[in-house]
């Protein structure tokens, strides 16, 4: 043991919580003993895009963890239907447990097997844990019960009436339906040791909110920002273009209820001014899309796309402004307001001429066709004050700012939403960011650091325009593309203007070198690391796979978004990485929650194994286990001073 006399001072105070060689060594063993359990199996998510229905049934059903275990356990002794319902009882305990009293189910007999059945699975996805950290998890009503339950077979002789008498009594007393309740809920929780959320929860689905409520509530997650989401951070720290992209974006997939309910925001004066100024305007280009990007047609869609066409035009000057402002943003391509020709109805495009599909223009002056009118200032004002004083949107988005980041490192592998941006070579791209080259790490953490300081100001400066660049800019590691279309899908009806191009990183994603190249950049092994990452949905029904690389890259945006699900072919992937490997799983379209009440539809998912491992993952092995081991090594410094009589026991 090394000299301990620099570090007195240090395990002086470490004392305090040890202040004796029992407890010290007990805290080692234990510590020791945990590091050779089975590691916790993370669950990885990616473009949630406010379906709350689907994504929170993945959240409850665990990507079909649950139902596997169930499957293993029950194989030969329950049906298919009765695996079905028990796995619906763990997804949604009072829903269930309320249908089937309707039905007349719930009788004593059937409490007293249902509840053996939920106590033996839960006792399976609680055995990787330690019994403190299951207690913690337990409902406080419940964790007496639970704890002797989980740790007492009833196969033991000596218990078996100790056991059959507790499930008896809890039936006995009127608990039966609550304690089915708290083992599903345990069940979930333990299903799962981590959440990833890997990008974009905001946007064109109808309640990103109560995404955000759920997560909130999770035992253990993280966050890499997707430009959806950093388009809605902008918004919160009141800067006054991400405020237009986000109710541009609402109003497009009228999906208003997450803005006036949601976060309840005012549109109020944005309605009247549209109405006013609109008023002999159809809009037509501008009406709400349904599920499959197909326009609706009613009196309140109407009203919607008058409403969109303002804040779009807002948009476009406010966008406008920002460009102009900063030339290192090399963005000039997309100041189109000003290329409109309105004698002619066209705009000039790329050195081409194309005809307008909307030519009515009441509030640009094109002398100055990037100033608001004082309408669209009052209006944008107006906006501003309702995001930056919602108080539960402002406390969704610092959930967002403190549990996530540009990109993550965990238990060695590289998590981020978009792209590392790369060059047609396939190397490192060089970003002016604030007047400095940056690229890849240095360029990523550059950037969180930006975003945090930026939401906490609230202040709309020339800096916080950055946050509208990560939402849409060219070298945006967020975003990913050199341009966004969106004038053109409003303003023409040439499809090649359509196209935007993706950065570099896309065509290099199947390439190993590029790939361990990036790995070295992050300071991770290329032999062991993967990258897991979002954004581009994969086009499953064109044969596309998630899986890239030889397996050192996984792309998991497979459509959780209605509109994108007609070209991917599916309704999301998701990942899994538990102690044997690593399991990816492709999702069939959700229906809803009565269904899976009613009929215990779940998601029919195929799950692939694409990485097993020959040896199984321990704690040991993980990011916590290195924190364990230096845990250890501080506490057995404890021990040997202790030993050496360099600090007294305090042993009462």
């Amino acid at each position: 043991m090394k000299d301990l006399s620099y570090n007195l001072d240090y395990l002086e105070l470490l004392s305090n919580d040890y202040p004796s060689i029992r407890s010290v060594s007990t805290e080692i063993i234990n510590l020791r003993a945990i590091l050779k359990l089975p590691k916790g199996t993370e669950h990885f998510v990616s473009d949630l895009h406010g379906e709350y229905e689907a994504f929170l049934h993945v959240l409850r059903n665990a990507s079909g963890v649950i139902k596997n275990k169930i499957d293993m356990l029950y194989a030969t002794s329950l049906t298919e239907q009765e695996r079905k319902l028990l796995a619906t009882l763990v997804y949604y305990p009072e829903q269930k447990l309320y249908h089937l009293r309707q039905q007349g189910i719930l009788t004593d007999e059937w409490f007293t097997l249902t509840l053996y059945r939920l106590v033996e699975l839960c006792r399976k996805v609680a055995s990787k844990y330690t019994r403190s950290k299951v207690r913690k998890a337990m409902p406080r009503d419940f964790s007496y019960i639970l704890d002797e339950l989980l740790h007492t077979s009833d196969a033991e002789i000596n218990k078996h009436e100790y056991y059959t008498q507790i499930i008896r009594s809890i039936i006995d007393v009127g608990r039966a339906e609550d304690f089915a309740i708290a083992l599903g809920n345990l069940i979930r929780r333990l299903s799962i040791d981590h959440l990833h959320v890997l990008g974009d929860v905001f946007d064109r689905g109808p309640r990103a909110d109560i995404i955000m409520d759920e997560l909130l509530r999770y035992h253990s997650i993280d966050f890499q920002w997707g430009n959806h989401d950093i388009e809605w951070i902008g918004a919160a720290a009141g800067h006054t273009a991400c405020i237009a992209n986000v109710i541009r974006n609402s109003l497009r997939y009228n999906n208003f209820d997450v803005i006036e309910i949601g976060y309840g925001i005012n549109t109020r004066p944005l309605a009247n001014f549209a109405l006013e100024v609109y008023a002999d305007d159809p809009c037509e280009q501008f009406m709400p899309l349904d599920s499959h990007k197909k326009a609706i047609r009613s009196n309140d869609a109407r009203l919607t796309a008058k409403m969109h066409k303002a804040i779009a035009i807002i948009q476009f000057k406010l966008e406008g402004q920002i460009i102009d402002a900063h030339p290192e943003y090399d963005m000039q391509s997309r100041k189109l307001l000003g290329c409109i020709n309105p004698d002619e109805g066209t705009v000039r495009i790329d050195g081409c001429e194309y005809p307008l599909t909307d030519k009515m223009f009441p509030t640009v002056d094109f002398a100055e066709p990037y100033k608001l009118t004082d309408g669209e200032k009052m209006v944008i004002s107006s906006l501003r004050r309702s995001f930056v004083h919602s108080e539960k949107l402002q406390q969704h988005m610092s959930f967002m700012i403190s549990k996530g980041g540009m990109y993550k490192i965990y238990n060695g592998n590289l998590l981020f939403h978009g792209c590392i941006p790369l060059t047609g070579s396939g190397e490192l791209d060089t970003v002016n960011f604030f007047g400095y080259d940056m690229k890849g790490k240095s360029y990523l953490d550059a950037a969180d650091k930006a975003v945090r300081k930026l939401f906490i100001s609230k202040s709309e400066t020339p800096e916080s325009d950055f946050l509208w660049y990560l939402w849409c800019g060219k070298k945006s590691p967020l975003f990913g593309k050199d341009s966004f279309a969106t004038f053109e899908s409003y303003f023409t009806s040439e499809p090649s203007l359509l196209k935007e191009n993706k950065n570099h990183y896309y065509s290099h994603i199947e390439d190993t070198r590029v790939c361990d190249m990036i790995f070295t950049q992050f300071g991770l092994d290329p032999a062991l690391a993967h990258i897991i990452n979002g954004h581009v949905p994969v086009k499953t029904g064109k044969g596309e796979s998630p899986i890239k690389a030889n397996g050192k890259l996984y792309v998991i945006d497979g459509g959780f978004s209605k509109p994108y699900q007609e070209t991917t072919g599916i309704a999301g992937y998701t990942l899994i990485s538990n102690s044997y490997g690593f399991s990816i799983t492709s999702h069939q379209p959700f229906t809803s929650v009565n269904d899976v009440i009613e009929n215990d539809f779940d998601l029919h998912s195929a799950k692939i194994m694409t990485e097993h491992n020959f040896e199984r993952k321990l704690v040991a092995d993980t990011d916590n286990g290195i924190r364990l081991r230096h845990k250890i090594q501080i506490l057995s410094e404890l021990l040997d001073a202790y030993k050496k009589g360099l600090i007294r026991e305090r042993v009462k």
